[in-house]
């Protein structure tokens, strides 16, 4: 069949399934008419799923709203068009947000525009693809105004010690010289404007001068030089998005709605009632400086983690009686099994203190809270020392509670940009912060991601009373896991994870904990009984861990990834 025979979401969910092999691999679409060509070349712009989605809106309408046409536009529609004014009317989608990655072609040139060698001189249209050089990270001021980070972290600016026009990648800090508009076409998305803060537009006068002194009106056209396709190269939807993207006003009230409803008390009662003891709570460091969080972050978070240890048993954590906290929760709560002693009641749970998100960002994830895909953490002393106050106020905090199960002092630090040496030097600070407060409190050590030995904290865990080495576990995130079968996942998990965590574990050096995993797969078409084979075998295997493991997570849109559902449904029986 010819490929405009088949939608837009279609053809992008077949490309995603081509070159996942260890071969070189290729999608060409064929069409069987020059009519259908606009559709298709969408397709070749992007692969970003939110914007096919919204131009597939955009060519086809959105059909009659009340009847049964599931396509074409309504130039009746009194109030918006859907796929026109999609940002208006779904402002949870908020497209431009902190770190969305952004590259943009110029139409008359024909090339992209680029900061040469990285940063730190002007910046050029001479490129025929992009790559890191030519995409630009955006940090959000408001809807249309921001400013762009490229490679080297500097920002795009105005050569202010210049001509005032010329555009250069020079400043570490942005400024008012680095804040630029970004103006979209609304018949076609893709089509846009940089104007500068000098108030003309960005041209690509040659592939070597890009300057901002285009001034008027345009037509779109392929012969404006002030116009330029834009692709989405990626994106990040972390706190640190979500709060600035909503902004001071709108921010809180989002936030709190869904903080005070997403994990309640019944949470802790179902986690209790199919025989799990402890949960993993992950949190973040603006948490310290709760009830005024440094912006964008939002007050009383402490409220939740407060909360928390409530529903799961006696709280003796002080609360100062000319603090007002605010109804919050942790976003994502992770569920652990293993070895717990002298439980008090409500529900009987132990809670595990996860610092999920350090300042500067100790990977550049998302659920870092980096604000752009930067880590920073652990380049000075003085954000290693900022880290292990944290770590003080928490345990300082719960301490008394016996709930306080341990404190994870970071979250999947990622080597080599967090060096050993610090990772060392925090672990070693932090586990001294948690001790000064408690001394029954197990201290959690996140192995490194990225490149490092699995055993390289031992030297110092080793000689520390109480602590214990945390490893995730995914059959996922590596090309090795794409072409495996249902049988072989299983087997991975039998012969190779168990060779991994029998590597770690010893009888007189630090405890284990399987700190993440998940009972999903690269696998298609997979049956319930395939799932919860694939389960059965992590839960067998991950149970061997001395201190135990802990599911990620409790809820989640996803359904392989919700605890709750995979119980509720039959997948998982514990």
């Amino acid at each position: 069949m010819n490929a405009e025979r088949f939608g837009i979401a279609q053809l992008h969910q077949l490309r995603g399934r081509v070159g996942r092999g260890v071969r070189k691999s290729q999608c060409i679409l064929v069409a069987s008419s020059t009519s259908s060509l606009s559709r298709l070349k969408v397709l070749e712009k992007s692969s970003d799923g939110f914007y096919l989605a919204n131009m597939d809106l955009l060519l086809r309408g959105p059909g009659d709203l009340l009847g049964k046409k599931q396509s074409g536009h309504l130039p009746e529609f009194p109030v918006a068009r859907l796929e026109i004014h999609g940002n208006i009317l779904q402002e949870a989608h908020m497209a431009a947000l902190d770190g969305t990655q952004l590259q943009f072609k110029s139409v008359t040139v024909g090339k992209y525009l680029c900061a040469e060698n990285g940063g730190g001189t002007i910046v050029v249209a001479n490129r025929t693809s992009a790559s890191g050089w030519e995409t630009f990270k955006l940090w959000r001021i408001n809807e249309t105004n921001f400013h762009f980070r490229v490679f080297n972290k500097q920002f795009i600016g105005l050569d202010t010690n210049g001509n005032g026009i010329d555009i250069v990648a020079e400043s570490n800090t942005p400024r008012s010289s680095e804040t630029f508009e970004i103006v979209r076409n609304s018949n076609d998305l893709s089509r846009v404007r940089i104007k500068a803060p000098n108030g003309f537009f960005l041209q690509a006068k040659t592939e070597e001068l890009v300057t901002a002194d285009y001034e008027g009106a345009t037509s779109w056209g392929d012969d404006d030089p002030s116009v330029f396709e834009m692709t989405i190269a990626g994106r990040m939807q972390g706190e640190f998005q979500v709060t600035n993207g909503y902004g001071p006003q709108k921010a809180p009230q989002v936030m709190r709605k869904h903080w005070s409803t997403y994990i309640v008390e019944d949470d802790f009662k179902f986690i209790a009632g199919n025989g799990l003891n402890a949960v993993r709570i992950p949190v973040g460091w603006w948490m310290a400086s709760d009830p005024t969080p440094p912006a964008p972050y939002v007050g009383g978070s402490l409220r939740a983690l407060d909360n928390a240890f409530t529903w799961a048993g006696y709280a003796f954590f002080p609360v100062p009686s000319d603090i007002t906290i605010s109804v919050t929760t942790s976003q994502d709560l992770t569920i652990m099994g293993g070895p717990v002693h002298n439980t008090p009641k409500k529900y009987g749970l132990k809670i595990i203190i996860d610092l999920h998100a350090a300042p500067g960002s100790q990977n550049g994830f998302e659920h870092s809270s980096s604000r752009d895909g930067s880590q920073e953490w652990g380049l000075t002393d003085d954000n290693i020392q900022q880290t292990v106050a944290v770590i003080d106020f928490l345990t300082a905090r719960y301490a008394r509670s016996p709930s306080l199960y341990a404190v994870e002092l970071i979250n999947e630090p990622l080597s080599p940009g967090a060096s050993l040496k610090s990772a060392n030097k925090y672990y070693k600070a932090g586990y001294d912060a948690v001790r000064k407060h408690s001394s029954t409190a197990y201290v959690v050590m996140s192995n490194r991601l990225g490149p490092m030995d699995p055993r390289e904290l031992f030297p110092l865990a080793s000689g520390l009373r109480g602590s214990v080495i945390d490893v995730h576990y995914y059959n996922l995130f590596s090309d090795i896991f794409n072409s495996m079968t249902v049988q072989q996942n299983i087997d991975f998990v039998y012969t190779n994870r168990s060779a991994q965590l029998n590597q770690i574990t010893t009888s007189n050096g630090p405890l284990t904990f399987v700190g993440e995993w998940v009972a999903e797969w690269q696998v298609s078409g997979a049956s319930k009984e395939d799932l919860q084979r694939f389960a059965k075998a992590q839960l067998e295997v991950y149970g061997r861990a001395t201190f135990g493991w802990a599911y990620w997570t409790l809820k989640n849109v996803n359904n392989h990834w919700s605890l709750e559902w995979m119980i509720k449904n039959g997948y998982i029986k514990l």
